[in-house]
């Protein structure tokens, strides 16, 4: 009872209770904070009775009170008031509550402010849509005048347009008489003109208290007498430039201060009338940011195409040809992680500029996407795109001074030839950037020309991801396990490692060297690996419930998988659901994981260390070992490539390097792994060498479940 307590009255959730004659016999802390009335000032009384005001709309309130009275569940937005007479838009729902089925004895009330979500319904996603879709001038102006009084009754707006001879004209004021426009018209703006003749002539808002007394009205005494006007706040309507455009003002039926939220809203209505009365200007901004990118000033992707679809049809009819490039920065993710997307945004512009400054006058060049460009350059062959795609690098590499830094960009170019590569420009650009991801895939800072075999990988690629996809979902892939062994005879057995195979019913067998860097590209990498745990440890459970003695698991995870924050959790339940404890589970990632940048990759290795998880280093001393780098990283285990263990036999270095490996893992207490354990030399050697853990072909190979099982059965019979 404390915590539920505690945690009603920490909620920012106005909770109340009434009793069968809908009076309040309860109401949360939250309730207080939110309309400043504690439960002694509610108590017995209908909460309509406190907090409805002003502008409450009575229908809705008579709606709620005789659903409550019916004890039926009742919901509604509705405008109540503070203690302070503040209004709050909130939605209210009501519940009945019973402690004997079909005999409800009292009532739960939750309230919660939705101010600020009406502030954005009403103000932004209406008249926002009204100026995308283009309405009169005028409707629009009344729109925000109306809306902004749906939202705040008390207020009253209208607004004023300021010509170029500074003379005010009335664009909306629904809630005024006709006679104020006719008052308003062609007024000259300055100081003493009411409130927006004073604020359009200042350039800042104005605010008057009391239109009967403020020497701004002096001239208009009957504001306050005809219009029923006392108070008023306007505040100058300015261009993107700082120029005035208009005024926009609320008024107030008695002599006050302006309400700070009325002032918000205002401000809100004050962006809103700018973008209309800007309508002109915006119209060509709409354009410039339809069909233009806003960060390089380059045509964007529907510009380019449009454009580049003109050039192919007048290369069509003069039978020339076209070169189309496709461009795209090498490691430009590495800017924005480490230097910040200011400094890549900068690199952009400075790529687009010298983009721009190494091609003629009629050639097209447009920003795809991120950090892709694309080219299409007229009456252009093979050759002379060729010499154009050099003199690009060139430029590209130049140091490029972005802020306090120097970048060193390089990019890979793709080229596509019109006619013999395509007849259209998304058939060109499709293979122009099959043709850059190879001259990526071998290096960058080069370009390639498409092939038809390039078109035809790009084919097998997409139809083996749709495979991929799903094999998944019917549960088509396979887990082998490979024995892993202690290095002395008998070989006890210290665990299995997981290996997954794909038996493509058509295809056959796929090497996970080929579809596991499939999934990664694809996004399907964290489905594939929550498929691996789910199976193994269902696996590693009927094992340990049929007395299969399997001392541990490992399993393999990709780089990303170590990003995904919710991959712990998801493990853990894996395990508490098989009854399985995280010290039988070994996690093997790559060296790659010890230079991600992600500082949450770090975080969630440190938390699957701490949840008593093993952490396995596979393939080391092949890619970034160093002693730094395992410094960083709560590493358990390393594993020996097998590169090392093939040249055992016949090379000293791989030998020395072995011996340096196992003294490295002895001085850090780390247990060594040996992989591709395949003769009985080899594991004299490692065994001589100290190394702990062997597994190979020597034991066995990769085995399915029952195959595994097979296996143990015969070892312990020998």
């Amino acid at each position: 009872m404390r915590q539920l307590t505690l945690a009603v009255d920490r909620s920012d959730t106005a909770l109340l209770t009434l009793d069968d004659t809908l009076g309040v016999t309860y109401v949360n802390a939250g309730f207080t904070r939110l309309f400043g009335y504690t439960l002694a000032q509610m108590q017995g009384k209908r909460p309509s009775q406190v907090l409805a005001g002003p502008h409450t709309d009575p229908d809705t309130l008579r709606g709620l009170s005789e659903q409550a009275a019916g004890w039926q569940q009742s919901r509604a937005d509705l405008l109540l008031y503070r203690h302070d007479g503040q209004p709050l838009w909130t939605s209210v729902i009501t519940n009945p509550v019973s402690d004997v089925p079909g005999a409800p004895s009292e009532s739960v009330s939750v309230i919660t402010d939705i101010t600020h979500a009406k502030m954005h319904e009403v103000l932004h996603t209406h008249v926002l849509d009204a100026i995308v879709r283009e309405q009169p001038l005028t409707d629009v102006m009344a729109m925000i005048c109306v809306e902004l009084e749906r939202v705040a009754p008390a207020l009253r707006a209208s607004v004023l347009s300021v010509d170029h001879d500074s003379r005010l004209h009335t664009l909306a004021a629904p809630s005024l008489p006709p006679e104020y426009a006719q008052e308003i018209d062609g007024l000259r703006i300055g100081a003493g003109v009411g409130v927006c003749g004073t604020a359009a002539w200042r350039g800042r808002p104005v605010s008057v208290s009391n239109i009967r007394t403020d020497p701004l009205f002096k001239d208009f005494p009957y504001f306050a007498e005809r219009y029923g006007l006392q108070a008023a706040w306007s505040s100058p309507i300015k261009s993107s430039g700082g120029r005035v455009l208009g005024t926009f003002a609320i008024y107030y039926g008695e002599a006050r201060e302006p309400d700070p939220w009325h002032i918000k809203l205002a401000d809100i209505c004050l962006h809103l009338c700018a973008l209309a009365l800007e309508r002109e200007h915006t119209r060509a901004r709409v354009h410039q940011l339809a069909f233009y990118d806003a960060l390089t000033s380059l045509p964007n992707r529907m510009m380019f195409n449009a454009r580049a679809e003109q050039l192919l049809v007048n290369a069509e009819s003069q039978h020339t040809p076209i070169a189309v490039l496709f461009l795209d920065v090498d490691r430009f993710k590495r800017v924005n992680e480490t230097q910040g997307h200011a400094a890549g945004d900068g690199l952009l512009r400075d790529i687009a500029q010298r983009l721009g400054e190494n091609l003629g006058l009629g050639d097209l060049v447009g920003r795809q996407a991120g950090d892709e460009f694309v080219l299409a350059l007229p009456n252009c062959g093979a050759e002379q795109a060729g010499g154009i795609a050099e003199r690009l690098l060139g430029a590209i590499a130049a140091p490029s001074v972005v802020g306090h830094m120097t970048l060193h960009p390089s990019a890979s170019i793709g080229v596509a030839i019109f006619p013999e590569d395509g007849r259209d420009i998304n058939t060109l650009l499709r293979h122009a950037d099959l043709a850059m991801h190879r001259a990526k895939i071998e290096g960058g800072g080069s370009f390639r020309f498409f092939s038809a075999d390039m078109n035809r990988l790009a084919q097998e690629r997409v139809a083996l991801e749709t495979a991929l996809r799903e094999a998944l979902r019917r549960d088509q892939l396979q887990l082998h396990y490979q024995p892993q062994v202690l290095s002395h005879p008998p070989h006890p057995l210290y665990g299995v490692e997981v290996l997954l195979r794909w038996e493509h019913p058509q295809l056959g067998p796929i090497s996970p060297a080929r579809f596991v860097p499939l999934a990664e590209e694809s996004g399907l990498i964290g489905d594939l690996c929550r498929w691996v745990l789910r199976n193994a440890l269902r696996q590693l459970a009927d094992w340990r419930a049929r007395g299969v003695a399997i001392p541990r698991m490992a399993v393999n995870l990709s780089a990303s998988n170590f990003e995904d924050p919710q991959l712990l959790d998801e493990l853990l339940r894996l395990l508490q659901h098989h009854g399985l404890s995280p010290s039988d589970v070994t996690l093997e990632m790559t060296e790659s994981v010890m230079l991600s940048p992600q500082p949450r990759v770090l975080d969630n290795i440190a938390a699957m260390q701490a949840a008593g998880l093993a952490l396995s280093l596979d393939d080391f001393g092949t890619g970034y070992s160093s002693l730094s780098h395992l410094h960083r990283l709560p590493i358990n285990e390393l594993k020996l490539d097998m590169s090392f263990v093939r040249d055992l036999e016949h090379s000293m270095s791989a030998r020395a390097l072995t011996n340096s490996v196992l003294r490295i893992g002895e001085s850090l207490r780390k247990h060594v792994v040996a992989e591709g354990v395949e003769t009985e030399r080899q594991r004299r050697l490692l065994a001589g060498l100290g190394c702990e853990v062997l597994q190979g072909f020597l034991f066995s190979k990769p085995l399915p479940a029952a195959e595994l099982e097979r296996w143990l059965a015969e070892r312990e019979g020998e």
